[in-house]
């Protein structure tokens, strides 16, 4: 990276600098400060996230300074400054932006401390360098961080695809739930550490940086809505992986029928698990293999009683001479999100919602 103190390119290089090092410290103290969601008001995103998130944003606010002060006083890419930097910026933004991806995954609580553990050789391989300036350790650095993202995102992808199906076993409403944005993340990460490493023009770093606010953006945007959920207590967890389980499927069924079907819980908006297990009177565990053995999910069974709820209301309406509003009945039907209700309609009549109405109209 090249600066030109006395350019006006430089001085306009440094003030966008400095916007996007205030952005994430502004961030930091929202997260930590302000009690109430101004996103979403209605969400209450997990604590552990905020802090996480807060973390983060805090060590990135922190990078642009210390890069700025080494830049000023030093920008001599030989000596130890430059080490150190390059060192605690890495420790600092992988462990942060770690906590933070795994803290949205809310199916159990992932540690975080093999993170913590992967530094330590970039530490080790900082000081060698320090020691042996003519060694080559900041390039084998370089590359083990660059091998650190891969193997993340590699974890990632199979971390979420497990949070999915724990979603899809616990619940009906997936609006805002799903975490893939956070693998979005991880990558621009990654592409932004390696892109700012390698470019050296000024236009390509503007870009960067622009991309680096909208990056903050998302990260900030899906911290506040991520609805907390509840985690699957331990016990069950154990008790899930077990071979054999005496589950008395006809009185489960018969408990569905009396405490779901003719009381119409399903209508609630966002009905988990948890909740039908309490209402119905059994185990959440033992309510979870009854959808199993049946070849179902608790989302397809919920959705399903909601769309033959809105199938009923759609021929009332049509018969009572009413104009129809799919939207209204969608919510009447139980669906928090007309986008949710239309992709679960989708799947279960093998065509959307306009064409099943003009279908049925015609």
């Amino acid at each position: 990276m090249f600066f030109d103190s006395t350019s006006i390119q430089s001085v306009l290089f440094f003030i966008i600098y400095s916007i996007t090092g205030v952005v994430p410290f502004m961030a930091a103290l929202y997260l930590l400060l302000r009690r109430s969601n101004a996103f979403a008001p209605g969400v209450i995103p997990p604590l552990r996230l905020r802090r996480w998130a807060a973390s983060f944003f805090i060590m990135a606010a922190l990078g642009h300074v210390w890069w700025y002060l080494f830049y000023i006083f030093s920008s001599d890419l030989q000596s130890v400054s430059y080490v150190i930097v390059c060192v605690l910026d890495s420790v600092a933004l992988l462990t942060t932006i770690a906590g933070t991806l795994l803290a949205m995954l809310q199916d159990r609580k992932r540690p975080v401390w093999p993170a913590f553990a992967a530094m330590i050789p970039c530490v080790t391989l900082g000081f060698l360098q320090i020691r042996y300036p003519d060694a080559p350790f900041l390039d084998i650095i370089a590359i083990y961080i660059l091998s650190l993202y891969v193997i993340f995102s590699l974890y990632m992808v199979f971390s979420i695809r497990q949070y999915g199906r724990w979603l899809n076993d616990n619940y009906a409403d997936m609006e805002n739930k799903k975490v893939w944005l956070s693998q979005v993340v991880t990558l621009v990460c990654m592409l932004l550490i390696i892109l700012y490493e390698l470019i050296n023009s000024y236009t390509v770093l503007y870009l960067l940086h622009a991309i680096e606010l909208v990056l903050f953006g998302l990260l900030l945007w899906r911290v506040e809505t991520l609805p907390m959920l509840e985690q699957v207590p331990q016990s069950q967890v154990q008790q899930s992986t077990g071979t054999s389980v005496n589950i008395n499927l006809d009185l489960i069924e018969k408990l569905l029928k009396e405490h779901c079907l003719a009381t119409q819980i399903y209508l609630n908006h966002d009905l988990s698990l948890s909740q039908l297990a309490l209402a119905v009177g059994t185990n959440r565990f033992y309510l979870s293999q009854y959808f199993s053995r049946q070849g179902i999910t608790y989302n397809t069974y919920i959705n399903n009683l909601r769309i033959n709820h809105f199938i009923s209301c759609y021929w009332e309406t049509v018969a009572a001479g009413q104009p129809v509003n799919a939207k209204q009945l969608a919510h009447e039907s139980g669906f928090s999100s007309y986008r949710t209700f239309s992709r679960a309609f989708t799947q279960r009549m093998s065509q959307s919602v306009t064409s099943w109405m003009d279908q049925s109209a015609g």
